[in-house]
């Protein structure tokens, strides 16, 4: 591994990570508000063929402008990319079939020490395919899931240092049922996990099925790294719900449904440890034609809660929505809530931190996207800036 070493990193604080060690001390709840700035965005490269890294941009929030600065990493198939709540660590997560001689994708650990970008340690995820890892309020419990194995682990990280496993499922999807497959028979074949979250009170934590068309429903136990199932939530068969998204309010999530391109408002219940859902608002318009595989992809919501962005990948585009204030119900944003992603697979996108733009990471095309938005209205621009990247999949404001 290759550190990055331009003298252009955040300057870090000199608070170190709360250590839990032996149950001795408890864990912290950071808070979970982004930087009022940032220079530099981080972006994790490569999808299956072994090629990739951690690529490094200059970042102009005054004028829209990412200017590229090389590789921070040398780290193949980096499909998400993960900060800490102290800001102090990144995480990431590989979609491999093979590391270090086991079946299984890979989580890393990278530190931020002074200028330069350093591998801390690698350790063996539950199953092939790592797509994605989340990581806990307190930053001491990190949740991978395996698209290709259709399983999730834990680990608990200790200055950044990532354990072995410490809890691991996989998943029985729509064969758990007695069903060959779930609707969308190609897709469905089996259990794929996709994205790992938690609650906004970080008790519980959440593992979209996307095969099963599920949400696994979890207790934590933010020191030791257990999960204990609670349930789950059943999304409409075929939907394959991908991705989970909190409200800034905690009682409300938006489930984006990469199959169905469509997003579920749903309500969250801690006592009952339930999602209930609210609205369906599909992303598509009722009367296209469906000449282009359309898939729904991911979300980003407003600090204040008053906007939300999905984006679909196929036609290639972000939808604006208004958030109502008290239940949470999406409503599209103008008569034209639809703006082109940039390029083509619109895979992550992220808000910059003054909330001014919204930067896309265009799989397929091979670029990022920069689009203005308007905080006051929500609009975005109906054209952004673009600036190449090879095969970007998951972009970090640092």
């Amino acid at each position: 591994m290759s550190p990055y070493t331009r003298r252009s990193f955040l300057k870090r604080g000199a608070a170190a990570s709360l250590a839990v060690s032996a149950g001795l001390i408890a864990p912290r709840l950071y808070a979970a508000s982004p930087l009022k700035s940032s220079s530099r965005i981080l972006v994790g490269t490569g999808k299956g063929d072994g090629s990739g890294s951690i690529q490094a941009f200059h970042w102009d929030a005054s004028t829209g402008t990412l200017t590229p600065e090389g590789t921070a990493a040398e780290i193949t198939d980096s499909t998400w990319l993960e900060l800490s709540p102290d800001r102090h660590y990144l995480y990431v997560a590989s979609e491999l079939s093979e590391f270090q001689g086991k079946p299984t994708g890979a989580v890393s650990s990278f530190k931020f020490e002074h200028d330069k970008l350093e591998l801390i340690n690698q350790v063996n995820s539950a199953s092939p395919g790592t797509c994605q890892v989340g990581v806990d309020a307190t930053g001491n419990v990190l949740v991978s899931v395996d698209y290709g194995g259709g399983s999730a682990a834990s680990f608990v990280s200790q200055f950044g240092k990532l354990s072995g496993p410490q809890w691991s499922e996989h998943y029985g999807g729509y064969q758990e049922k007695g069903m060959a497959t779930g609707p969308v028979a190609d897709r469905q074949e089996a259990a794929h996990a996709h994205f790992a979250s938690f609650s906004p009170d970080n008790r519980f934590a959440f593992v979209n099925d996307l095969g099963g068309d599920q949400i696994h429903i979890y207790k934590l136990d933010s020191g030791s790294g257990q999960l204990t199932t609670t349930g789950a939530y059943n999304s409409k068969p075929g939907a394959g719900p991908r991705t989970l998204h909190f409200h800034p309010n905690g009682k409300i999530a938006y489930c984006v449904n990469e199959l169905s391109s469509s997003v579920d408002v749903l309500a969250w219940n801690p006592s009952d440890r339930s999602l209930t859902p609210i609205q369906h608002v599909p992303l598509l318009p009722a009367d296209e034609p469906k000449t282009v595989t359309n898939t729904g992809c991911d979300a980003v919501i407003t600090k204040d809660g008053k906007f939300a962005y999905f984006a679909n990948r196929g036609d290639d585009f972000l939808m604006s929505f208004t958030v109502d204030p008290k239940s949470g119900k999406l409503t599209q944003l103008g008569d034209n809530p639809r703006v082109p992603s940039g390029g083509k697979t619109p895979r992550n996108f992220r808000l910059d931190p003054t909330e001014t733009w919204i930067l896309v990471a265009n799989q397929t095309s091979g670029n990022l996207t920069a689009i203005a938005r308007d905080p006051k209205t929500g609009t975005l621009a109906q054209e952004g800036k673009n600036v190449p990247c090879p095969k970007p999949m998951c972009i970090v404001f640092v």
